[in-house]
């Protein structure tokens, strides 16, 4: 079961610091997981600029031009934030019972460990 999922709110935990222009310590949503490569794309980190070439669409528009996007992150950059604290915390799974329509059976769940000085 992967730590890190689409959706997760995440922090950078290494890199260059924020008044260096780098960005560890932001906080953003996961848009993407790269599994076969360990990477995740993040929102609002590592701001890419790509140059696309000049064409055109059937319709006659012009396309292309410099855009700015979030470039693929290693997932051992980033860390899973607690939802309680708003500080970056470890993951854990536990085994529960869950009964759907009277079926009982058991599943695997996530789970924020305690972070920072609360151990």
């Amino acid at each position: 079961m992967a730590k890190i999922k689409k959706g997760d709110l995440v922090q950078v935990i290494t890199g260059k610091k924020q008044d260096k222009g780098g960005d560890r310590g932001k906080q953003g949503k996961v848009l993407e997981v790269l599994a076969e490569q360990n990477r995740v794309i993040v929102e609002g980190v590592n701001y890419v600029t790509k140059h696309n070439r000049v064409g055109q669409s059937q319709r006659g528009t012009k396309t292309g031009g410099i855009e700015t996007m979030e470039a693929p992150i290693h997932i051992s950059n980033v860390q899973v934030v607690d939802p309680s604290t708003k500080k970056p915390t470890r993951v854990g799974h536990r085994v529960e019972e869950q009964t759907k329509d009277g079926v009982k059976r058991t599943v695997r769940v996530r789970y924020a460990k305690k972070s920072g000085k609360d151990l």
